[in-house]
This record gives structure tokens, C-alpha cells and sequence, in this order.
């Protein structure tokens, strides 16, 4: 190794240095809150809710999360949330995937209008009430199918589709037309079999987007049963005294008067229901991270 090189090598040690640092105190500033809900979701609900709970759990008990998942509606609220993030995530992706591509073929009847027609909605929107009124007329108000069908068509995921599929080699289609393959053959059998590091960062994208929704819920639903987890997070936080005060009364005589350390309080409210509620999600990401840098590169950088 030469003398200049060596001169490098030690250059970017301080670099090194400063970046290492510089990137785990982001780590440290975007995981915080999340281990701040946790320990105070499992220390003792008195030091919680005085805000004595910042670094270390104190008090240790699981009692909050088995009170929090007996409140009213919560399995039927999760199972609504599950399901309308499987069902809406797959149709999203499929929807997506299907019209990137389409919008690269250049027999696509009017293909630059309809291209145009779908980006120009991510700028412009017909407002809330005229939304509203559209939901309501189509039927869609107090229903389950307001969580997916306006959800499955989204400009962003279509021209990252788009752009990736435009990056790979045409040749793939042309080989299989000439061996008799229709326009739905290539897609099923050529591209999209080849998209996954697209559709797995499409999938990222909705998944997230449909489990944190709740003003869907909101808007358009009254009929507690279709009520999500989100909506319900929601209404508890908006509802924690009263919650609280609920869970103390509802031991009765059959486990006499709780102590302070495990009495329910509107922060340990708050907190194990925020934990119960985002904890789901955070699984998502490690599953997809593989195809996500890929994805999201090839989707967003042509050429």
C-alpha cells in the first residue's frame, strides 16, 4: 500500500466517525418514542402517569395488556384491520402492477391520456364533501369495501411500477410474442414474476398506509362492527380518564381493591393500546427490507 493510500485510509476515519455517530443518535431520536411507550406500558401505572418512566421500566407487570385487550370491540376491531390490510394491500399491488405495465405498452389505446389522467389526481382533489357524497351515493358508506376500492388505484405506486418495468429489457417481451404469448401472458408469466423488488416496496407502502388509517372510519362508518383498530386507538386516547377509571371498578369484590402500582390510568391507557396497536406493523418492514432499497431505486430512477 503506498504512502497516498495510507494518507486516505486515515482520512476517512474520522469520517467514519462522525457518520457512525451522526446516524445512531437518528436511530436513538427515531426509537425512543416507541421504547418510551413500551416501558411505560409494563412499568407501575403510578410512576407512569407521574412521568417518573423515561429510560428504564420500574415495577415490572404485564397486567396493563390483559386489561387493555378485554376492552369492548378490540378483537372485532383487529380483525377489521387485518383484513382490510391483506385484502387492500394485495389489490393495491396487483392494480399497481398491472397498470405500470400497461402504461409501457405503446399499443395502449390513448396511453399518454389515461397515464395523465391517473397522476394528475395526485394533485388535485375534489374535497371532502363531494368525496363524501360520492361514497355515500355508491354505497360505500357503512361498508366494508370504503377501506379497499378507493384505496387500490395509487398514481405514486403506478409510476414507480412504471418506471421499473420500463428499465427492464424488452427483449423479455418481444421473445415471448414471438412465441405466441398474449399481452396478459407476458404480464402474469414474464413481468410480473420479475417486479418483486417493486411490489414488495409497493406492498410496504399500502400495508402501512391501510393499518394506520382510521379517518376512513371516521368519515364514513357508524356501525361499530366495521370499526378499525386505529379508530379505536383513537377513541380510547380521546377516552383514557374515563377508560381508566372503567378498569379500576371492574374488579369488584372478586380480586378486591387494586394497588397503585397496577391500577389502570389514562397514561398506561394511552400507551398499551398505542403498543398493541403499532406493534403489528413493525413486523412488516423486516419481511420486505430486502427487495425495499432495490425496489425503491429501480422504481424512482430510470436509466
Amino acid at each position: 500500500m503506498t504512502t497516498a493510500s495510507l494518507t486516505r485510509e486515515r482520512g476517512h476515519v474520522p469520517f467514519t466517525i462522525v457518520n457512525c455517530t451522526l446516524f445512531a443518535l437518528f436511530a436513538l431520536v427515531c426509537g425512543y418514542p416507541f421504547y418510551y411507550l413500551i416501558i411505560n406500558s409494563i412499568s407501575a401505572n403510578d410512576l407512569s402517569a407521574l412521568g417518573d418512566i423515561r429510560w428504564l421500566p420500574r415495577g415490572l407487570h404485564l397486567d396493563n395488556y390483559g386489561q387493555v385487550l378485554d376492552l369492548q370491540g378490540l378483537p372485532q376491531a383487529a380483525l377489521v384491520s387485518f383484513a382490510r390490510t391483506v385484502i387492500g394491500t394485495a389489490a393495491t399491488v396487483l392494480a399497481s402492477a398491472y397498470l405500470g405495465f400497461m402504461f409501457t405498452q405503446p399499443r395502449l389505446w390513448k396511453r399518454s391520456f389515461w397515464y395523465r389522467a391517473v397522476v394528475i389526481t395526485m394533485y388535485f382533489n375534489a374535497g371532502l364533501i363531494p368525496v363524501f357524497i360520492i361514497m355515500k351515493t355508491l354505497g360505500l358508506t357503512n361498508s366494508f369495501w370504503v377501506y379497499i376500492l378507493p384505496l387500490v388505484v395509487q398514481p405514486f405506486n403506478i409510476i414507480l411500477v412504471k418506471t421499473f418495468v420500463e428499465a427492464m429489457p424488452r427483449e423479455l417481451q418481444e421473445a415471448a410474442e414471438m412465441d405466441g404469448a398474449g399481452i396478459l401472458s407476458v404480464f402474469f408469466r414474464i413481468y410480473l414474476p420479475n417486479m418483486t423488488p417493486i411490489l414488495a416496496t409497493v406492498a410496504i407502502f399500502s400495508a402501512v398506509t391501510q393499518w394506520n388509517s382510521f379517518q376512513d372510519t371516521l368519515l364514513y362508518i357508524t356501525d361499530q362492527s366495521l370499526y378499525t383498530l386505529q379508530f379505536l386507538l383513537y377513541m380510547y386516547i380521546n377516552q383514557a380518564d374515563s377508560l381508566a377509571q372503567a378498569a379500576q371498578q371492574s374488579g369488584g369484590d372478586l380480586s378486591g381493591i387494586a394497588s397503585a402500582a397496577t391500577s389502570q390510568t389514562a397514561t398506561s391507557i394511552r400507551t398499551t393500546v398505542a403498543v398493541v396497536v403499532v406493534l403489528p406493523i413493525l413486523f412488516v418492514y423486516p419481511l420486505f427490507q430486502r427487495y425495499f432499497v432495490k425496489g425503491i431505486m429501480l422504481g424512482a430512477v430510470k436509466g
